[in-house]
């Protein structure tokens, strides 16, 4: 399986509740991951093996 390609703007659903990306950054290994903020405002960090699209 590919990874999934998300940009700022999308929602999403993470591990933990629903949120926006707001952010997107390479590791220094190479792997990109997408910054996340929830409904309290929190941002977390997440790789794209642990984000879905949240569909309506």
């Amino acid at each position: 399986m590919t990874d999934a390609v998300f940009k700022p703007g999308d929602d999403v659903l993470t591990t933990n509740a629903r949120g926006t990306v707001i952010d997107m950054r390479a590791t220094p290994s190479g792997k990109w991951v997408f910054g996340v903020e929830d409904a309290d405002g929190g941002v977390s960090y997440f790789t794209s093996r642990a984000l879905r699209p949240a569909n309506g």
